[in-house]
């Protein structure tokens, strides 16, 4: 990326990247149809294989993440009833305050390990179904990667009795997966063992994954089907989506195996952050995100307007922390390139 005719090195997000050539050839060549009619077989096509990629029996494209967490949220509640989740969590810092405006429901917050918690927590938060003063308790959501942790990864061993604190009380279970392929680059784990254990799951194909648009809901067959109506009220639904989903094929495809690359070229940059006198403290780097202190919270605008003078783009995550995100779109000479830049300041 180029800006008055100097390099720009745009670690804001694994969002800002372009479709490679490749990719680009696979949407210019995308048979499509009209999806509303449900009729676009590209579409159907990377539904078909996101759904059996987790093993689980639907899925719905999207236009957003948002879109896809906002609607588990909506078929998983009633108005009056309470979502709980972690205080970092993107569907409640991140979506415009889409539960309340949706689906009419309160948020019990816990205050976990970088977007980490137990089943102990879970159950903590849970109200007494027969007290009419409390909201009914209706639907876990879990963030993996968590975005505020860092790129924080789940244990899988930690969901697992999460999920039987839901099946005992009766609440539903959702995963916003928006950087899912990232917490398994990193565990090994198989979709399908994650697919077994949500009743929803929500997963973005244009952040790690590098398409230009989408997101995907994966749930069971009825659940599927209530989604496509909540999606054709909330403005989701698509004609010729067929070419953004080719993108979505490919990606899944080709580009999930590459993200260890770019959690390589994360950990280096942390290092380089660490190291400085600036800095206080780097959070634990596991996948592509960065997010570091600067000990005086005062000059984080001085910082940014340093970094980006000279050429390093990142974005402010809060009082005195600054985030970066590794993606496709930066290669090992562009991280050994900020890492002088980030020693030069």
């Amino acid at each position: 990326m180029k800006s008055e005719g100097k390099t720009i090195i745009d670690l804001r997000s694994d969002t800002v990247t372009l479709p490679t050539k490749a990719m680009m050839d696979c949407i210019l060549n995308a048979k499509v149809g009209d999806d509303v009619f449900e009729e676009d077989p590209t579409v159907i096509e990377l539904q078909e294989f996101a759904a059996d990629m987790f093993g689980m029996e639907a899925a719905i494209f999207c236009p957003s993440g948002t879109m896809t967490n906002q609607i588990a949220i909506k078929l998983h509640t009633r108005p009056g009833d309470e979502v709980i989740c972690d205080q970092l969590y993107h569907v409640y810092r991140y979506e415009g305050g889409g539960i309340g405006f949706n689906s009419s429901c309160s948020v019990k917050l816990i205050n976990g390990e970088r977007g980490l918690f137990k089943a102990e927590d879970v159950m903590a938060s849970l109200n007494n179904p027969e007290d009419v003063h409390n909201p009914l308790s209706r639907l876990v959501v879990i963030e993996n990667t968590c975005n505020k942790g860092g790129g924080s990864v789940w244990n899988f061993n930690d969901l697992v009795p999460i999920k039987d604190v839901c099946n005992k009380n009766n609440l539903k279970f959702h995963l916003d997966g928006a950087r899912l392929f990232n917490a398994l680059a990193v565990t090994g784990e198989s979709p399908e063992k994650y697919g077994k254990l949500f009743d929803t799951i929500s997963i973005c194909l244009s952040k790690g994954l590098g398409t230009p648009v989408g997101s995907l809901l994966l749930g069971n067959k009825a659940d599927i089907k209530q989604a496509r109506r909540i999606r054709k009220v909330m403005g989701g639904g698509m004609r010729q989506a067929g070419f953004l989903a080719a993108a979505g094929l490919f990606a899944l495809k080709n580009n999930v195996a590459r993200l260890k690359d770019d959690h390589l070229r994360a950990k280096k940059l942390g290092a380089a952050v660490a190291e400085r006198p600036w800095c206080e403290y780097v959070l634990p780097v596991e996948t592509n995100i960065v997010v570091f202190k600067l000990k005086d919270i005062s000059t984080q605008t001085e910082m940014m307007n340093r970094f980006e003078a000279a050429g390093l783009r990142m974005v402010p995550f809060g009082p005195g922390l600054i985030r970066m995100v590794t993606h496709l779109g930066i290669d090992d000479s562009m991280v050994e390139r900020a890492g002088e830049i980030i020693c030069g300041i």
